[in-house]
């Protein structure tokens, strides 16, 4: 832990602000990459049924690939074609985005899904149109479970982040590979705690903002009620 607490360690251009700084940024951007595509595709399943085998199927096939083997593969494919370091931010970020989707489409499908029908129904017979039922009905009551999957995706994807470092990019990863090389457990250790503390900090972020957004009523919070009025007693009649 004495890497941590050196001044040295804290400024400069491979200094630990930069690199959580490079986390951040790829983790962020494959996370709403992610969420634009399975956001809007885990919605259409889950309003039409079509499409059900990419839940069952393709969504399983991409939490069981490789990560550090497809990411040498794509760069292999792709920085050809980059000769910048495009060639491996590119790859880099496919493979968390890959990664990523599975959660945020399975539990949009799943909130699609589990909104009560009799409550789709009323909407209905109260003239609402397709769309009405769906961004004031489904939407809503299906959050919990879609922001539960893009909390998910966030926590795989900043512990998987570091993988960048294995094709020479920054990300708190760089502790972990250049401690390796070096035989510095102190800056692998470093390396690792400040990763679980990233993951930590922003799920209790997300955790916080679920709570924020969510209505009390779906996620079963109670809510205080008014101190009921006093009752006002009579005198006995004789």
């Amino acid at each position: 832990m004495n890497y941590l607490f050196d001044p040295a360690h804290w400024s400069g251009a491979d200094g630990i602000p930069t690199l959580i700084a490079e986390h951040l940024l790829y983790s962020l951007i494959a996370l709403a990459v992610a969420a634009v595509i399975a956001i809007p595709l885990g919605i259409y399943i889950g309003v039409t049924g079509k499409g059900v085998f990419m839940i069952a199927g393709l969504a399983n096939a991409l939490r069981a690939l490789p990560s550090v083997g497809l990411l040498i593969l794509l760069v292999l494919l792709i920085s050809p074609a980059f000769p910048s370091r495009m060639g491996y931010i590119l790859p880099s970020l496919i493979v968390l985005v890959l990664l990523a989707v599975p959660p945020i489409l399975t539990n949009t499908y799943a909130g699609v899904r589990a909104v009560d029908a009799a409550a789709v129904d009323a909407a209905k017979g109260m003239g609402f149109r397709t769309m009405k039922i769906l961004t004031d009905v489904q939407l809503p009551c299906s959050l919990p479970l879609v922001l539960s999957g893009v909390r998910s995706a966030l926590l795989q994807i900043i512990s998987t982040a570091t993988i960048a470092a294995y094709i020479s990019l920054g990300g708190l990863g760089r502790l972990l590979i250049d401690g390796k090389a070096q035989n510095d457990y102190s800056q692998m250790v470093a390396g690792a705690v400040l990763v679980a503390l990233l993951a930590l900090f922003f799920d209790q972020l997300l955790a916080f903002i679920t709570r924020r957004v969510v209505s009390p009523g779906l996620t079963r919070r109670t809510i205080k009620s008014a101190p009921a009025a006093e009752t006002v007693k009579t005198p006995a009649t004789v």
